[in-house]
């Protein structure tokens, strides 16, 4: 049954945790899933784009051989009030990785959103430019500019529709698959010290968690376990009052939808900007999609 399903896959917001959706769509693959259509929001948009368009190897070879230094490159830092990072370095990167077409010409549907800052409305795209709706999607508030689209402003999908099941257009006829980059602590796993072929990830050099420091909010420290606070800052309780919000949100839409396989990856599992551990979080999620798609897979046996 399994070799001819069909799949409709959703893929959320989540930053650097979003590398995770490749290893789920490379252990579909493997167990010969067929992926029928792709849903995608922000980093889910990213991948799923790059699925689509059939340059996946090329993009996970290349954002794997990013190491700290190389990502820290790729943010051009900028004084503006709209956030700290232009966006501009790495999607010019990235268009070296897979050429600019036109979403409706993909040989796979896909589609993905943003928000219109001013209407407060969510744009969906599943026609047009392919990079310019990754660029839209992925436009995280007060870190990356927001994107232009003609008089609009255009800021990361995931604000209105994190898990954006909406998207989908042929749900009621393939397996629906869900899978969620931010997750409870209960979701976490230990990180894996080798990949799929038995390589272990590169280690890096303790000097840089001295610039590790002075991004501690998108880059969390994964050496040392964490102290509890004891209290919050204004943008501690900010962030997490979003957080908890999103999390119910997305309660409701799973709860409200016929999601078949859900795969569920821990907020704490990678800060948003650490691209660095991209090798790290596709095993991640592999490993999440084995245990979603067994249990699955058992219940229908």
């Amino acid at each position: 049954m399994a070799k001819k399903q069909k799949v409709s896959l959703v893929l959320s917001s989540g930053g650097a945790r979003g590398l995770a959706h490749v290893g789920v769509i490379e252990e579909l693959e493997e167990r010969g899933f067929e992926i029928a259509e792709i849903a995608g929001c922000s980093a889910g948009a990213l991948v799923g784009g790059m699925y689509t368009a059939g340059k996946l190897a090329e993009f996970k070879n290349w954002i794997c051989n990013l190491d700290r230094i190389d990502v820290f490159s790729l943010m051009d830092f900028t004084f503006s009030s709209r956030g700290f990072i232009k966006g501009e370095k790495v999607f010019s990167a990235l268009k070296k990785v897979v050429q600019d077409c036109q979403i409706e010409d993909l040989q796979i549907p896909f589609s993905c959103n943003a928000v219109d800052v001013h209407s407060g409305k969510e744009v969906v795209f599943s026609k047009g430019s392919l990079l310019t709706a990754i660029r839209a999607s992925g436009s995280i508030p007060s870190v990356i500019i927001p994107a232009k689209q003609g008089k609009q402003q255009l800021i990361d999908g995931g604000v209105l529709n994190p898990i954006p099941i909406s998207l989908l257009k042929k749900a009621e006829n393939n397996l629906v698959m869900v899978v969620d980059v931010n997750g409870l602590d209960q979701d976490y796993v230990s990180p894996p010290k080798k990949d799929s072929e038995g390589n272990r990830f590169i280690s890096l050099p303790k000097w840089l968690s001295e610039y590790r420091d002075k991004m501690k909010q998108y880059f969390p420290d994964d050496e040392e376990e964490e102290e509890k606070p004891t209290s919050f800052s204004a943008l501690d309780l900010v962030s997490r009052s979003f957080d908890l919000l999103q999390d119910r949100y997305c309660e409701m839409v799973i709860a409200q939808n016929n999601v078949e396989v859900l795969v569920k990856i821990a907020r704490k599992q990678a800060g948003t900007l650490e691209f660095h551990r991209s090798a790290e979080m596709i095993e991640v999620g592999r490993i999440k999609a084995k245990e979603a798609l067994d249990k699955w897979e058992n219940g229908n046996s």
